[in-house]
């Protein structure tokens, strides 16, 4: 039995524990700092994934109890971005997630435009700038609607659709010169906006073999209709119906093939899951963002459908056997609602009590919650993810809001429109 230590504390990482505990190789999981869903199925401890000294020191005294540690799933962008699997790796330890280069794909848009016209990956038209002055005569000069972002990384939320100029006046001044989204904003991309149906696809690599997950649709925005400004997630489906097989077959051909041979040309080895955040355009798909990691919320909605063992896919990913390991999945569909704290992306208060009313048939993915005492209480922005699983979308979207419905905290919100825009 394997010993396993997941690095981070939100819905995404709840989804992966819960999967990994399902495996026959799985002895005990570790979570850092994990959360009160977690911690109901892993040994958690206050220790920030951001922390290297503190991880290392955490992974050595495992080995004093006689629990060594195995395999340590680095799951969050911040600590994959500073170089986590580079550091795990030097110490001896196998870590599961792209080295720090390789997740620049992530870390910097720019480069990752720039690799993307390289290896002539299909990708909307971009400009990058390091001051705000340049920028803003450049958007001067453009089309609307028009997408600014922040070339680092910001949670999800360093997007950015601007209607006119004043707008983007705007965007830039928050991102360039107020710091909104802190260093992240010292360079942004200025793109053109592409029309289309939004999916993701994630897919499990070893640096040779590339594996395609099923599809999912995220909802970026806080309100019902897609109306106001993005979040890290407030929902999500699988599969998307506008993910059909000739769309996949253009994805597989033009998109995900060339970002493996662009990484093996530029002598890059990535190990780990990519996610390409595509657009279904009347010209093809094209990308919109690489991420270099599992999404959030979408992971609450493909792991649920792995027919199989993850705890062996992430081991023959590590060790470059993927192409001898089955990646199977169920034929099914799951939808995914986020319930979140009043306020969220922006301000919103901690420290509400968080009522379970035995929801049936559905999983309940922990995001900010915590126990104070033995009262479980609310600790993020995101708070809970109710997951369902069903033959059709409309009956999982069915069940999944009866699940909503019986959890309770002061100032609860989530969109009532989850799986609706298929």
């Amino acid at each position: 039995m394997k010993n396993v230590l997941i690095l981070g504390g939100g819905g995404r990482e709840h989804a992966i524990a819960e999967k990994l505990r399902k495996s026959d190789k799985v002895g005990k999981i570790f979570c850092l700092p994990g959360n009160a869903g977690i911690s109901e199925i892993a040994e958690c401890k206050d220790i920030s994934p951001m922390d290297f000294d503190a991880v290392y020191d955490f992974i050595e005294g495992c080995d004093f109890k006689a629990t060594p540690v195995d395999m340590v799933v680095v799951a969050s962008d911040d600590p994959l971005a500073k170089g986590m699997v580079d550091f795990l790796t030097e110490k001896g330890i196998r870590a599961f997630g792209p080295t720090k280069k390789a997740a620049e794909l992530e870390w910097s848009k720019s480069y990752a435009k720039d690799f993307m016209y390289r290896h002539g990956i299909p990708t909307a038209k971009s400009a990058s700038f390091d001051t705000y002055k340049e920028a803003l005569a450049y958007v001067e000069r453009q089309e609307y609607p028009c997408v600014i972002k922040a070339d680092g990384l910001a949670l999800g939320k360093g997007v950015i659709i601007c209607n006119d100029f004043d707008e983007a006046k705007k965007a830039l001044s928050d991102i360039m010169l107020d710091k909104y989204f802190g260093e992240s904003g010292s360079r942004v991309v200025v793109e053109e906006f592409m029309k289309g149906k939004e999916v993701s696809v994630l897919a499990f690599t070893d640096g040779k073999t590339i594996v395609p997950m099923v599809s999912a649709q995220d909802h970026k925005k806080i309100y019902d209709g897609d109306e106001g400004p993005n979040t890290g997630g407030m929902g999500a489906f699988s599969p998307s119906a506008a993910y059909t097989d000739e769309v996949r077959a253009d994805f597989e051909k033009n998109v995900m093939y060339p970002t493996l041979r662009g990484l093996i040309e530029d002598g890059i080895e990535y190990k780990g899951v990519i996610y390409f955040g595509l657009m279904i355009t009347d010209s093809g798909v094209k990308v919109v963002e690489y991420n270099s990691r599992f999404g959030d919320p979408e992971t609450q909605v493909v792991l649920p459908r792995l027919d199989g063992d993850l705890y062996e896919i992430f081991d023959a990913v590590i060790d470059g056997r993927l192409a001898d390991v089955p990646v199977k999945w169920y034929d099914n569909c799951a939808v995914c609602v986020i319930m979140a704290s009043e306020g969220y992306p922006y301000a919103y208060e901690k420290g509400f009590d968080i009522t379970i009313d035995n929801p049936k048939n559905v999983t309940l993915y922990h995001a900010g919650t915590r126990y104070f005492g033995d009262r479980l209480v609310t600790n993020g922005g995101r708070v809970i993810g109710v997951t369902a699983t069903a033959d059709t979308i409309e009956e999982a979207r069915r069940i999944a809001y009866v699940g909503v419905a019986r959890v309770h905290f002061k100032g609860e919100y989530f969109r009532t429109d989850i799986g609706l825009n298929l």
